[in-house]
Parts: C-alpha cells; sequence; structure tokens
C-alpha cells in the first residue's frame, strides 16, 4: 500500500508543478487538491484555496493531530534553464517549481493522511490540510482557516528539512522606514540629505547586536533589503525609504524588539509586520519523544513557516531540503518522495498519547 501511495503522490506533484500556484493565485491547485482526495474516498472542505478533510473515524474524544503544508509558490526568478512550470525528470531528479518548496512534503503528507484515514484503530484523530499564501503570509493563509479546522493538539508542518525534525524555528518582522530631510540644491549644499541620515540608520541595523540570545535559535538578525531615494540628481533628497527583514527568538516578543529600534533609529517606522513569532516545541512532548526512538535528527531553524500563525505546539519536517528553495531550477529526489511518506509514516505509529 505504502509504494502505491508513494506512486500517486509522485503523480499529484507532478501535476502542481504544472499547475501555476503563485501566493494568492491557487485556485487551480486547490481544485486539484480537492479533486485528488475526493477520488480517494474523502469528504474535502474548501474555504477560498484553503482544502482540509478529517479521517473517517474521527472522535472528539481522542488527541487530534494536524498535518499541514502549502500549495503556494514563490515567483520563478530569471535563471532557470529549465520551464519552471513542466515537471522535468532527469534520472532520480524531479525538476520544477514548488517541487521542494512545498511540494515534495505536501504529498507526502497527503499520502500518510490516506494511509490512516480509514484506520477504525487509531488512537489520534488527523486533519490534512494543504493551505494557502504561506509564502506571502497572506490574509488566506492558514490563519483564515484555522477556527474553522476545529481544535488539534499539535501540528506537524510538512516543509523541506531532510526528514530531519526542526523543533524550533525564528519569527519575522518587516519593517518599513522612512528617513527624513529637508531638501536644497545640490550646487549649494544646503538642505538635509535623507539618505545620509537613512544610511546612520542602515549603520545600526547592520552593527547592532541584542544583548540576549536563544539558547535553541541564536540571535536575533536584521537585514536591510530595499532602499529607495531621491528624484533627480540636482536635488537634495527630503526622503529616502528602507525596508528590513528581522528574524526574531523566544529571547524577545516581536514588540520588544521594535521597540529597543525605535530607540536607537531617527528614522520613522511606517509600518510594522510583527504577527510572526518564534516558534517552538517543548522536549518532553511526545513528537519529540517519538523522533528520539527513531533516531530522527532535530534542530532549530533559521526559516519561517506556517508554525508561526500555528498556537499551538508543532514541529516542521518533510523531504527535500531547505538549501534549495526559491532557486532556480528547484528540484526533488523521486527517493526523498518515498522517504517522506515512510519517515511521516513511522513518526505518527511511534507516538505514544
Amino acid at each position: 500500500m505504502k509504494n502505491e501511495l508513494i506512486e500517486k503522490a509522485t503523480g499529484v506533484l507532478k501535476q502542481l508543478i504544472e499547475t501555476p500556484s503563485l501566493s494568492g493565485e491557487e485556485d487551480s491547485t486547490a481544485a486539484l487538491i480537492h479533486d485528488f482526495l475526493v477520488e480517494e474516498g474523502v469528504a474535502v472542505k474548501r474555504k477560498d484555496n484553503n482544502i482540509w478533510a478529517y479521517n473517517t473515524f474521527f472522535d472528539t474524544a481522542k488527541p487530534t493531530i494536524l498535518l499541514n503544508s502549502h500549495h503556494d509558490t514563490v515567483k520563478p526568478n530569471d535563471g532557470w534553464a529549465n520551464d519552471p512550470y513542466k515537471a522535468t525528470i532527469e534520472k532520480d531528479k524531479l525538476i520544477g517549481l514548488g517541487s521542494n518548496d512545498a511540494g515534495a512534503p505536501l504529498v507526502s503528507l497527503l499520502a500518510t493522511f490516506l494511509f490512516f484515514h480509514k484506520r477504525d484503530d487509531l488512537k489520534y484523530n488527523l486533519i490534512i490540510s494543504a493551505t494557502a499564501e504561506e509564502e506571502t503570509s497572506g490574509p488566506g493563509s492558514i490563519r483564515s482557516v484555522l477556527d474553522d479546522f476545529g481544535p488539534f493538539d499539535f501540528a506537524i508542518v510538512g516543509e523541506p528539512t531532510g526528514m530531519e525534525m526542526a523543533i524550533a524555528e525564528k519569527g519575522l518582522i518587516v519593517l518599513h522606514c522612512r528617513a527624513n530631510g529637508v531638501s536644497g540644491h545640490a550646487a549649494r549644499g544646503n538642505g538635509i540629505n535623507a539618505i545620509t541620515k537613512a544610511i546612520e540608520d542602515i549603520n545600526w541595523f547592520n552593527t547592532y547586536k541584542f544583548p540576549k540570545e536563544s539558547k535553541t535559535l541564536g540571535p536575533v538578525c536584521m537585514s536591510v533589503t530595499g532602499i529607495n531615494g531621491g528624484i533627480q540628481h540636482n536635488v537634495i533628497p527630503d526622503k529616502c525609504t528602507f525596508m528590513v527583514d528581522i528574524r526574531s527568538t523566544d529571547a524577545y516578543p516581536n514588540e520588544a524588539i521594535i521597540e529597543i529600534i525605535k530607540q536607537n533609529i531617527s528614522s520613522d517606522i511606517l509600518q510594522a509586520s510583527n504577527n510572526l513569532n518564534p516558534s517552538s516545541i517543548p522536549k518532553d512532548h511526545v513528537l519529540v519523544k517519538a523522533a528520539k526512538k527513531l533516531g530522527i535528527v532535530q534542530f532549530a531553524s533559521p526559516t519561517m513557516s506556517d508554525q508561526a500563525q500555528i498556537d499551538k505546539p508543532s514541529i516542521k519536517m518533510g523531504p527535500g531540503f531547505s538549501e534549495r528553495s526559491h532557486k532556480a531550477d528547484e528540484f526533488v529526489y523521486l527517493s526523498e518522495i518515498g522517504q517522506g511518506v515512510r519517515g511521516y509514516i513511522r513518526l505518527l505509529e511511534e507516538i505514544v498519547l
């Protein structure tokens, strides 16, 4: 049965690759996943581009586990040698946009759910969800349907980790800042240059070290990732905007990080996206204990996933590798899909509740 499910998962992944699903534009892949589950005899629910379902013998007296991954992708960059929307196979390598992030984890979780969904002897319930807008944390992402799922106790989030288990991950804050100056004529040297003021603040972001450091996630990391200023060569600019990507840890609440920044820069913070918090799971949690028994490597992840929006204990785990994500000619090995399905099944079978 496992081999048949792995074949089905691989077929679905090929279809997903060849069905464009940029964040916010996942209608077709949502329909594809919906129809696949229906054909397998699953009662499916859909809200916008989010798909979810429950095991057949759902019992509210039992604990419930959420299996989640996303079916949206980033935009392909200009470096692709292959067609990003064609499932290209080279030996054991499946190339295509979203194949690794997070197609392989998603289809592996779908196959895992099908393995268990008709069992009447499960010691827990399962919810499978294929959600949208993960790459942009948009309004139609998993947070828009969490209440619709109903109560659950903990979650396995499918992301490419080489089937190692991320027991913690950093959060995300995105700042849009504006340095303010006074315009003037460049030839006269009058005015206050907003670009110069922005550079002073940018240097602070590049050099500041937060005093506290997380034992599991390390330091808070800040990177200036965009800048825009000036209108023409002979005008001293009175405004300069820049953007900052901040990876937060459990050493500081996101709000505390923003307050520290406000105390140290002169620029205005026009917008702060700070609802994506760092996450971690207790070391004595049943998922962590099961991983230890199976010899699964555990680590803390610097990248963010839908874990940031799930207010329950969760881990991140799946086939493929994060280093391949968002790159030209993104790929996953076909053998990794089998490893994903078998690995998820072993983990769920090992859980002691």
